[in-house]
């Protein structure tokens, strides 16, 4: 090679973009030529029981020549600088580091690539692709090798990075506190654009007419995923239990649910936020706040979709037992007086006609409540309820308690003689408790009127409120004649 020759190829050394390293392996290559000699064959296996010659094969490489690009890669002012420092170059475990290399040129691999990790003189890691060719007319002795590293720092960081930011948004999903279900509608978008496509213009129209479509729209929708909390909330031990057993999960109330779905959806509106039921494989209901989401990168055919569900089972309990309580007597479970005051107002407004009405009133309970406390008196209330609530089951009627001990039952459509039938039955309850429930009999007074009309409605009520006066009149006249008890001898 001419001088000039040789001088351009050793500025193309140095002046490469790369880090180039070009190394003397004679010595390892005279020491593995040894190895063979004494009859080693696995070399993996050799260095594995003798760590210590791991040290010896890296003592017989031999640094001839760095270039400039090697120096500002590891921070090194001169080769005679990184030279002293390569331990700190190459740090770690160094079998684990050397022998991807030893192996490949145990095995005459002379031209090979693999991944590293090294460190710069001032600290930083690189991750390095390393490349190491044992240069052409040197194969016999190894005594020229050219090493490249590149530095592919970035490259592994945003791996890294992007990897840890998948985790955490699979964590996020697997381990959310509402139920996570990642579905594909393709297949519900494809039948509503060949809806569409036949001229459909009323789409709800369209259902009532066609309800089978919107069973066939529920078929079409593939369940890609579902996270932890929805195998919990349904009951089911994996996601394929789950899967396999979706006919009891969106069943009953789902299908007009789904209906009114489908109907947003044929209007464009791809997130959606409704309460719907289903149901856990056990069969129990739960109410849910569902939110639906088409995502906004699959808009084009809906592709994929998140859907939440969190359960308001025990909020719509409670909802429902408020709403209860706002109607309902908490001691007699009978109506109380607002519902009693609305449900007036309603009938006096919109019949049906004839109104009958029974105002009643517990006889004694002043009494007991001054001679033996409220709670027994309560207890003549709680008897009450279940005397009227018994005697009126199965109807559509209003009896309510409107005051402390006393009792209205509003019969629309029912004529006084229907009315003196009630009262009827309601004495004769009161008489099958009097023997189930030992101590204080159970007493009412009761008035009984009709109105045929809107304008007799205040009457009615007045004329059965004096009706129950006189009973409790003569309920303590009666109760005065009766002879005084004698105590015993």
């Amino acid at each position: 090679m001419t001088p000039s020759r040789q001088t351009d190829f050793e500025q193309m050394f140095d002046r490469a973009p790369i880090s180039l390293w070009l190394e003397d392996f004679s010595a390892l290559k005279a020491l593995f030529d040894g190895w063979r000699a004494t009859g080693v064959t696995d070399l993996q296996a050799h260095l594995e029981a003798h760590p210590s010659r791991v040290q010896q094969c890296a003592a017989c490489l031999r640094l001839i020549k760095v270039n400039a690009q090697t120096l500002k890669l590891f921070a090194a002012r001169s080769q005679e600088e990184l030279e002293q420092n390569l331990h700190d170059v190459f740090r770690g475990d160094m079998l684990t580091r050397m022998l991807p290399e030893m192996l490949s040129l145990w095995n005459g691999r002379l031209d090979y690539s693999n991944q590293t990790v090294n460190y710069a003189l001032d600290g930083r890691r690189i991750e390095a692709q390393i490349h190491v060719r044992v240069l052409q007319g040197h194969e016999a002795n190894w005594d020229r090798v050219l090493i490249s590293l590149e530095d592919v720092t970035e490259t592994v960081v945003a791996r890294q990075q992007l990897a840890a930011s998948e985790r955490h948004a699979r964590n996020l999903f697997d381990y959310s506190p509402v139920s996570l279900w990642v579905e594909d509608f393709s297949g519900v978008k494809r039948l509503l654009d060949e809806a569409r496509a036949q001229g459909i213009q009323d789409f709800r129209v369209f259902l009532s007419v066609h309800p089978e479509f919107v069973s066939r729209c529920m078929q079409e929708i593939r369940v890609l995923e579902v996270n932890r909390q929805t195998l919990q909330m349904f009951g089911a031990q994996s996601q394929e239990e789950l899967l396999a057993n979706l006919s009891q999960v969106f069943r009953d109330e789902m299908h007009d649910t789904f209906a009114e779905q489908l109907v947003d959806l044929w209007n464009g509106k791809t997130e959606q936020t409704r309460e719907v039921i289903n149901y856990s494989l056990g069969g129990s209901l739960i109410n849910i706040h569902m939110q639906f989401s088409v995502m906004p990168e699959h808009l084009q055919n809906w592709d994929l979709v998140l859907l939440s569900l969190v359960d308001i089972t025990a909020r719509k309990k409670a909802e429902a037992y408020l709403e209860y309580l706002g109607k309902h007597d908490s001691l007699t479970r009978l109506r109380n007086r607002a519902f009693y005051v609305d449900e007036l107002n309603r009938i006096s407004r919109k019949g049906p006609w004839p109104l009958s009405a029974l105002v009643m009133d517990l006889n004694g309970l002043k009494r007991i409540n001054d001679s033996e406390g409220h709670v027994a008196g309560d207890a003549l209330l709680r008897r009450a309820g279940e005397v009227l609530s018994n005697a009126t089951a199965g109807q559509p009627w209003c009896v309510a308690r409107v005051g402390g001990d006393e009792f209205v039952a509003l019969l629309p459509g029912a004529d006084e003689r229907m009315a003196q039938e009630i009262r009827a039955r309601i004495e004769s309850l009161i008489d099958v408790n009097n023997q189930f429930y030992p101590g204080h009999p159970l007493s009412m007074a009761i008035g009984v009127a009709s109105a045929q009309q809107a304008g007799e409605v205040e009457a009615a009520l007045h004329a059965a409120d004096q009706a129950m006066f006189e009973a409790k009149a003569l309920h303590y006249e009666a109760l005065a004649a009766q002879p005084p008890r004698r105590a015993a001898a």
